[in-house]
């Protein structure tokens, strides 16, 4: 890890221009529509999961899933596209009976990993791997992603939902002031970022065919991929609020498109991690980026 945050011997400016160039030739931008793609018939699914697991350890279904849905709000690119995703995620199990909705979860995690396979596939073209796993171990790889994925997140959501209730009993149970309470308020929601970083390192160490020597955490690509990932996604809700374009232009299907927007942001910002990973390990090793060795 204190190679890859020494960039390789790269300056900012040197590795932005790698990572440039070489996303060019990968076809970031295109991947990321395929991504979106997937993840337009992955999200759903893993909602369904991911609910419905929150609902067995709690026995409160409901109560959580509008708290979960209360938390993507604050992250979400506006309230049409939370709103989107509640209603139909309700829609989906209201036609459903008890017996079927838990026998769908099999069906839901098996379709949510089909995302998960797609983020492998084009982080192996962002990093410049080959393939060689059977589809088998892919497959479970990336049900297993998923599953841990969904872990993260509860851990993740029960510190900020239940982060006041902590703070509060750790202050009665230690004597500790107002302004112990007031911090951890704070870090929980440090906290709870650093979880989703764990998660990009997650998907970055075992979705691509990498090595096992080459597995690292809290990678600069993570910290990379989670700043753009928050940062397209808070600038897309300030532009929609600003301008509000899609529902004059697509009407209905206004909050789809913003869905597939944010979906492909996401997805780019994810790329763009491995890349920073897949360029520093190069410049650590040092090898050229393989942009420059395909010019020679």
């Amino acid at each position: 890890m204190a190679s890859l945050w020494r960039f390789g011997g790269l300056s900012w400016w040197r590795l932005l221009e790698r990572v440039y160039r070489q996303a060019g030739r990968d076809e970031l931008l295109g991947r990321a529509a395929e991504l979106a793609y997937f993840f337009l018939f992955s999200i759903f699914p893993l909602l369904l999961f991911l609910t419905t697991l929150l609902g067995y350890l709690a026995q409160e279904n409901w109560g959580l899933r509008r708290e979960l849905f209360q938390w993507v709000g604050t992250v979400s690119p506006s309230a049409d596209v939370t709103a989107l995703l509640r209603d139909t995620l309700r829609e989906i199990t209201d036609f459903r009976g008890s017996a079927k909705l838990s026998f769908g979860l099999i069906a839901a995690l098996l379709l949510a990993s089909n995302g998960m396979d797609a983020v492998g596939r084009a982080l192996n073209v962002a990093c410049g791997l080959t393939e060689s796993r059977p589809w088998w171990l892919r497959r479970l790889l990336a049900i297993a992603l998923v599953v841990v994925f969904a872990a993260f997140s509860i851990v993740a959501l029960a510190l900020v939902f239940f982060g006041r209730w902590i703070s509060d009993h750790l202050a009665r149970l230690l004597g500790f002031g107002v302004e112990v309470a007031a911090l951890w308020h704070v870090a929980q929601w440090c906290l709870g970022v650093g979880f989703v970083i764990l998660a990009f390192d997650l998907v970055y160490n075992f979705a691509p065919n990498l090595a096992r020597r080459h597995r690292v955490w809290l990678t600069p690509g993570a910290c990379v991929g989670v700043t753009l990932w928050l940062a397209v996604s808070y600038g897309l809700r300030l532009y929609l609020a600003e301008f509000g374009v899609t529902s004059r232009t697509y009407g209905s299907l206004g909050a789809v498109i913003v869905l597939l927007m944010w979906f492909y942001l996401t997805a780019l910002a994810i790329l763009v991690g491995g890349e920073v990973n897949s360029e520093i390990s190069l410049a650590a090793l040092g090898h050229k980026s393989r942009s420059d060795r395909s010019r020679r």
